[in-house]
């Protein structure tokens, strides 16, 4: 508690030395003129002083400007900027409520916008505009978060249809990734096809890989975060969709008008619905035959203003992928019953209380709950008459979270922004347990295999301000972190260093430094396309991730409409961990730490970004030239070799263009240089045992391999193409949406493997996923 104390004396010293009698604190939220959800990120300019400030996360603003009359410029992406004209005589407090607009007055909001690329500290962060995700082409018509994230520069996807993301030569357990401020461990639906982000419950899309300011830690290559919808305050509003595998419904609308309010969303596949009743007709009369392929997610929010001063969130998330069969065929005096499948899923939950301490004054405090569980079940029963045999087998790992934080907003006045917190989380891991069960008339016998439950605290406190020197803004703060388990403890501190100079009002030179420390680890079966993954911690014998990382870029507005940003980065990691070659791993082992090694990894590179936010028409063009590596002392003999992932050219091209107030076109086109593998280079028969009557031996053949991830695939490219027609009624909105994935029906690698041709030559041959795959949905709102 003795760091907290310190982070406070700034605050003293600020609120004393820098408030005058003749300041005053024009505070309050910004928020939509019709639901009544806050805007985060939106802009308060006075065009008078040329101060001005944004909203934070829950949509507070402060802004402590001199007595004197000011012209207020409230404004946000999207929405109908407003001016409030008034005479400072006294601290006020003013809610702010902008209405959505289709005509925006582009040139005149941008011009004096707050958070301009090029104003801004920030680097190395992207904000994605969820109406912009819903409008782009969509693999079997479901819009997908994660998959829009990877056509950003510097973020790349592990393969053809996976969610992971591989941000800066990192790995997919180096992500932060927050639904609400919770931690989700699992983002995958149907074996990576699909992530577990319904669009149509989501509100902001926020992702930062560098540069970190000193109120994120736990990771060391991203921060995603996704915030659901607070619900409308005035009105019942819904909307969802009709696809070809899966549909969803959204509702939201008030409790108590103008004071409380909800959101619930739901989603679910409905392939066994479909071909469960198909199956079930074409067995026999004494069979049946159950299927369960599917998956779902459903998200709730409540948000409740106590009064102007306290409010309340309420919300949660749950989902779940089944995929099992059912078996029984019966008999007389018996049946035989066969059953088998696997799940996996996500729990979330948070209650978050916002305070307005006073004018200056924000704070936020959250507690938060999130279960990621993975399982495998088996069972086979027979039973003849009065005896019964069965044996069943049950494999489960996973992993939960109970955590709680604090977290301090102060603008004492325009030239610092002061943000300070803490938290706490204990975390269970559960590394994979085998239990079989088997039972012989009445004899049962019981068996449990694997590791133990393991518990660890996590604890970490944190200071940072903005401050503005004339040209130059800066962001200074420190992350200090702590992890017990088992009896060992491991603390550390990062410092976190984010510049910007401006050359003029249009082009800034921005530089950062991040230093990162992260205690779980993510064992992954390359093996495997199952979410089999383990989450383990750091412990006395596997040191905890450690990343330092500078960038240097330029970032400008072009044409008062185009976002331009350059960046180049370096980053470096220690004690990144590996399974050992030739080793993988199910939970089954008494100790998993006998299984991995750890080493170095490092990534470099330069990332281009040309983006547009509003107008008719919007998009990005993205460019990524990289190289990552690592090193590991029981890998490669030492040597270092390319990452999995690593990829020197990735390029993205998205563009949605609405050609009538009734048809939108968009499309996304990518490029991305062939992942490193390994292949063999020769094959060989070696004697295993001699047999001296057939007197011949008897052979294994082996493979002869070179250096790790010497092989490069094929490089991967996909264009993707959609259209909407959209009809406008009174009350509700329909639209139509016609999708082509892979529209030139590019056979992308997926898989590479070796074998002989007619000739008995040895050939490489490769397994592609999609083809070229049309689709369509319904979509609707009222």
């Amino acid at each position: 508690m003795r760091l907290l104390y310190l982070l406070t004396i700034p605050l003293i010293f600020f609120s004393f030395s820098l408030s005058s009698q003749n300041s005053y604190t024009i505070s309050g939220y910004i928020e939509d003129a019709g639901s009544g959800e806050k805007l985060i990120a939106a802009n308060v300019f006075d065009q008078n002083s040329l101060q001005g400030t944004v909203s934070n996360t829950y949509g507070f603003y402060s802004l402590t400007l001199p007595a004197d009359s000011v012209k207020l410029l409230v404004s946000y992406v999207g929405y109908q900027p407003v001016e409030y004209a008034f005479s400072l005589r006294n601290d006020t407090t003013i809610t702010f409520r902008l209405s959505q607009s289709i005509e925006l007055k582009e040139v005149e909001v941008v011009a004096k916008k707050v958070d301009r690329i090029e104003t801004n500290t920030q680097m190395s962060k992207v904000d994605v505009p969820v109406q912009q995700i819903e409008k782009l082409p969509a693999l079997m018509g479901e819009v997908d978060v994660l998959k829009v994230l990877q056509l950003l520069p510097g973020v790349q996807a592990g393969g053809e249809g996976q969610n992971g993301l591989y941000i800066r030569g990192g790995s997919p357990d180096q992500n932060l990734i927050l639904l609400d401020g919770v931690p989700v461990y699992n983002v995958s639906h149907l074996l990576g096809f699909f992530s577990v982000f319904n669009s149509d419950a989501i509100k902001t899309v926020t992702l930062t890989k560098g540069g970190f300011p000193a109120r994120y830690g736990g990771r060391l290559s991203s921060i995603v975060e996704i915030n659901m919808k607070e619900g409308h305050m005035q009105e019942l509003h819904g909307e969802g969709s009709i696809g070809l595998i899966a549909s969803r419904l959204t509702l939201e609308g008030p409790i108590k008008k103008g004071k409380t309010s909800f959101m619930v969303s739901g989603r679910r596949t409905y392939a066994d619905l479909i071909f469960g009743p198909l199956i079930q007709a074409s067995a026999a009369d004494n069979e049946d035959v159950k299927l369960r392929m599917y998956f779902y997610d459903l998200n709730a929010k409540v948000n409740h203003k106590i009064n102007d001063r306290h409010r309340i969130y309420l919300s949660t998330y749950s989902g779940k992928d089944i995929f099992g069969a059912r078996y029984k065929e019966n008999f007389d005096g018996g049946h035989y019953l066969s059953e088998g499948g696997i799940d996996w899923g996500n729990i979330t939950a948070a209650a978050r209380w916002n305070f307005m301490i006073n004018k200056k004054l924000f704070s936020n405090t959250t507690l938060t709950y999130s279960r990621f569980r993975f399982n495998f079940n088996a069972l086979a029963e027979e039973k003849d008459n009065s005896e019964t045999t069965s044996y069943s087998a049950r494999y489960f790992s996973g992993i939960r979270d109970w955590s709680g934080k604090v977290d301090f907003d102060y603008l004492p006045n325009p030239q610092h922004y002061i943000r300070f917190g803490g938290g706490a989380t204990q975390h269970a891991y559960d590394p994979g347990a085998f239990v079989f069960k088997a039972r012989f008339d009445e004899e049962n016998f019981d068996t449990i295999l694997g590791s133990m439950q393991t518990k660890g605290i996590e604890m970490w406190l944190y200071g940072e301000d903005e401050v503005t020197w004339g040209a130059l803004k800066a962001n200074l703060g420190i992350h200090a972190s702590g992890f017990s388990v088992n009896g060992k403890f491991y603390h550390s501190i990062q410092p976190r260093i984010g510049l910007r100079y401006l050359l003029n009002n249009n082009i800034a030179v921005k530089a950062s430094f991040a230093t990162m420390t992260q205690y779980i680890n993510l064992l992954t079966n390359e093996s495997l396309s199952l979410p089999t993954d383990l989450w383990v911690p750091s412990t006395e014998r596997i040191k905890p991730q450690q990343s330092w990382q500078p960038a240097l870029g330029i970032a400008t507005t072009l044409w008062k409409e185009y976002e331009l940003s350059l960046e180049g980065y370096y980053k470096k990691m220690k004690n990144v961990v590996s399974y050992r070659e030739g080793v993988s791993f199910l939970g089954l082992e008494n100790d998993w730490q006998d299984k991995v090694t750890q080493g170095d990894g490092e990534s470099y590179g330069m990332e281009f970004l040309l983006q547009k936010k509003e107008g008719r028409t919007t998009g990005w063009l993205g460019y990524t030239l990289s190289w990552t590596w690592r090193q590991f002392d029981d890998i490669n003999g030492g040597k270092r070799f390319p990452f999995k992932y690593d990829r020197r050219h990735d390029i993205s091209l998205v563009v949605s263009h609405e050609l009538t107030d009734r048809i939108t076109v968009s499309g996304t086109w990518v490029y991305g240089t062939g992942n490193a593998i390994t292949l063999p280079l020769y094959r060989y028969d070696t004697p295993v045992f001699y047999d001296p009557d057939s007197d011949a031996y008897f052979t294994r053949e082996l493979e002869g391999v070179g250096e790790k991830n010497s092989f490069r695939m094929k490089p991967y490219h996909r264009l993707d193409l959609s259209i909407e027609f959209r009809k406008q009624k009174r009350k509700y909105e329909r639209a139509w949406v016609i999708s082509v994935y892979n529209a030139y029906n590019r056979p992308n690698p997926y898989y590479v493997f070796d074998g002989t041709d007619e000739t008995g030559n040895r050939v490489f041959r490769q397994t592609s996923l999609f083809p070229l795959i049309p689709s369509f949905a319904w979509n609707f709102k009222f």
